[in-house]
């Protein structure tokens, strides 16, 4: 089976998968991705680091032996209107 590894980018910081993981199918993998960015952005919307005054961008970069082979990208961006 193909090993596939997840590298996460949260605006300027990225964080590379030395271990990577087996899946049969390229819907497996976009689906595990997917998955992973839902996950993300839910934890950055908790994070003191979503303060409301900028966009948010985060990414999931799949690649394998060979290189990149699907991304998953998600933007978002909290304001806060005050009356």
């Amino acid at each position: 089976m193909p090993r596939y590894y997840f590298d996460f980018r949260d605006g300027d910081n990225l964080s590379f998968d030395d271990e990577g993981m087996e899946l049969s199918s390229i819907a497996s993998v976009q689906e595990e991705a997917a998955r992973t960015l839902a996950e993300m952005a839910r934890d950055a919307v908790r994070s003191s680091k979503c303060d409301g005054s900028n966009n948010r961008q985060m990414s999931v970069d799949v690649r394998n032996h060979a290189g990149l082979v699907l991304q998953v990208k998600f933007t978002f961006e909290v304001a806060r209107y005050h009356g």
